[in-house]
């Protein structure tokens, strides 16, 4: 690997019906698997996981890309992860859809920042090419 600026290192047992912790106890989750399309009152999931780490991803990447642009926004991700069948070997995928708010952008500053954002975030990186990913964008 090339130069790391930090490592994370979170820890799984049990599964989709486990639990999960962070090396600094800052994440001690029970793992749920949900019933349908229903989310699960009682834990979390890969998924909700998953999203909450690629939302503030993105959102860190659209406030850097805005801000060598010297645009001053306030925004808002939110990541939709769905649990997809995957028909290729019958078993399953993900796919991502994040709803993006840009507030101080007008509708097509807000689309190209979040274009620009999608190139540089690391989450984006990881994914492209692997995952579905879509892109909303919504100025104000």
């Amino acid at each position: 690997m090339a130069d790391i600026l930090f490592t994370a290192q979170a820890k799984a047992v049990g599964g989709r019906n486990g639990h999960v912790t962070s090396e600094n106890g800052v994440l001690d989750h029970k793992l749920v698997m949900p019933k349908g399309n229903t989310p699960a009152t009682d834990g979390t999931n890969p998924e909700q996981l998953f999203g909450a780490g690629y939302a503030a991803c993105f959102d860190g990447a659209l406030n850097l890309v805005a801000s060598k642009e010297k645009k001053e926004i306030n925004s808002e991700v939110n990541a939709k992860v769905s649990l997809i069948k995957d028909p290729k070997d019958n078993g399953f995928k993900i796919g991502v859809v994040l709803h993006v708010t840009v507030k101080g952008a007008s509708q097509s500053e807000a689309e190209e920042l979040v274009q620009k954002a999608h190139q540089v975030c690391p989450y984006s990186k990881a994914t492209r090419g692997n995952i579905d990913v879509q892109l909303i964008a919504k100025g104000e």
